[in-house]
């Protein structure tokens, strides 16, 4: 059986993986990795210098031939046998998260599950990695090659780490290039043992983990005139920050970024089922609501608003919040401290500017970053709790009785990533459908994307598509090549 302490005590001293070599930062400056469930440190990570994130470009660059010059088969093979070896580490994966993240434990079990899932899905895409050709008269045709970009700098975000670290790596490692992966501060831990499962499968410099904060070492990668190709998932303002920096030498930059997402429940919606995808379409028993395609703004048609309510209310105060690695746990602490004073600060503007604290809200008298997963009524589409992301286990609950008006106000915001109808009627679901503006739409869904499905935003929820072999394709340069057979 696993020892928690002895799981994270391998990585208490951790290290970052360049060029196939674990090194420290060449400042010595560390991070602290803090459980936050205790608020007690577990570990210390590289903050990684400018100086750092150079020489795991050059590694990445130098093993960049040899992994190209591959068969797109063999990369794939290399990406299977990744999987295979998560899959055989699944339990102490998980435990790591769990224990770094605060995310429960049984959550982080099925994270790891997603993040083969993604490899695996990648690894059987590389013969979809193809172009087209054009016959124009007896002597002359083209045709297309879809080539790597060559270093790829990938920066995920806390919530799912190693999911993320995993997958949202495969589809640039299975297209032929080289990745920089920087996971968060807050959460390095199993990106390093990842790079660690990692060796003898991916050859030295093909993978290369880098750790340290966004405005340092993720900033750098960003920046780096060697670095033609970068995909960001985190929010707005960094991903600003990133685009920004992409822009100096016209980067092929990627933002998978935040959601406020709306959810229509119409009258003719059972409210008990629809209740139930709303609490669990809100991530509350997976990652405390940290996530950036939770449906936080639901809004009820007044005639079932009172029953919807209701059993929103129940369902949530029968959840469990405790010890991420407790069986019986729903929901574990917030990641780290900042995070938590600002999803607090949020309660505490709900409550100002008059909205109905219907569960949850208050501080938990124990040690960690806990919050319990709370509900607001009677939120006007106004309020800063319906407008601002929270990225946290409050969800607002919005009334409405005019179509044309909810539709607008579920329209009405900067964020474009996922929205849910709920509705028996399917004429009405799909023509709601098509109005709204999001990149993922589920009618009478619950959260749950169907695999391969194409997954990004609208607006400022970010720029192209993950998940799919639009990913795939978007590590690839594309190139025609014109032949005249001509004396």
């Amino acid at each position: 059986m696993l020892v928690p302490s002895e799981v994270i005590g391998r990585l208490a001293d951790a290290r970052m993986l360049i060029g196939g070599e674990w090194r420290s930062s060449s400042s010595g400056a560390v991070l602290p990795s803090v459980d936050p469930s205790t608020e007690k440190e577990i570990a210390r990570i590289p903050d990684a210098t400018d100086a750092d994130v150079d020489d795991a470009v050059h590694a990445a660059h130098d093993a960049l031939a040899a992994w190209r010059a591959m068969s797109p088969s063999q990369r794939g093979d290399r990406v299977r046998r990744l999987a295979d070896v998560l899959e055989r580490h699944e339990d102490e994966l998980a435990m790591i998260d769990s224990v770094d993240s605060g995310n429960p434990l049984t959550a982080m079990r099925d994270d790891v599950r997603g993040g083969v899932r993604e490899l695996r899905l990648f690894a059987g895409l590389v013969s979809e990695i193809k172009g087209s050709s054009v016959l124009d008269g007896a002597d002359r045709f083209s045709y297309e090659l879809r080539e790597p970009y060559g270093v790829v700098g990938r920066i995920v975000a806390f919530n799912h780490p190693l999911k993320f670290a995993a997958g949202k790596t495969a589809a640039a490692l299975v297209a032929g290039n080289t990745v920089v992966v920087k996971p968060s501060e807050h959460t390095s831990l199993s990106a390093i043992r990842l790079g660690q499962l990692a060796e003898g499968i991916l050859p030295p410099g093909v993978f290369n983990v880098v750790t340290g904060r966004g405005p340092g070492a993720g900033a750098a990668i960003a920046a780096h005139p060697a670095v033609p190709r970068v995909a960001f998932t985190g929010g707005v303002p960094a991903g600003r920050a990133v685009l920004r920096a992409g822009a100096e030498t016209i980067k092929h930059v990627t933002l998978e970024l935040g959601g406020k997402n709306p959810m229509i429940v119409f009258p003719d919606a059972d409210p008990r089922r629809a209740a139930a995808a709303a609490v669990k379409g809100m991530n509350f028993a997976r990652s405390q609501g940290q996530s950036c395609q939770s449906n936080s703004r639901v809004f009820v048609h007044r005639d079932i608003s009172a029953a919807f309510t209701a059993e929103v209310v129940a369902l949530v105060e029968r959840f469990t919040v405790g010890d991420p690695l407790e069986p019986g746990t729903d929901l574990g602490p917030l990641t780290y401290r900042e995070h938590y004073e600002r999803v607090m600060g949020y309660v505490d503007v709900g409550r100002r500017e008059g909205a109905t604290l219907l569960a949850g809200g208050e501080r938990v008298a124990r040690p960690g970053f806990f919050v319990p997963p709370t509900v607001f009524g009677d939120v006007d589409p106004g309020m800063t709790i319906a407008r601002e992301e929270i990225f946290g286990p409050v969800l607002s609950l919005i009334t409405w009785d005019d179509e044309e008006a909810v539709v607008a106000q579920a329209n009405d915001t900067s964020f474009g990533l996922t929205a849910n109808i709920w509705t028996g009627d399917l004429v009405n679901a799909h023509r709601t459908a098509h109005r709204i503006q999001a990149g993922y739409v589920w009618i009478n869904g619950s959260g749950r994307r169907v695999p391969g499905t194409p997954f990004g935003g609208y607006k400022q929820s970010g720029l192209g598509k993950e998940s799919s072999l639009e990913e795939i394709l978007s590590y690839c340069q594309h190139k025609v090549i014109a032949v005249s057979l001509q004396d």
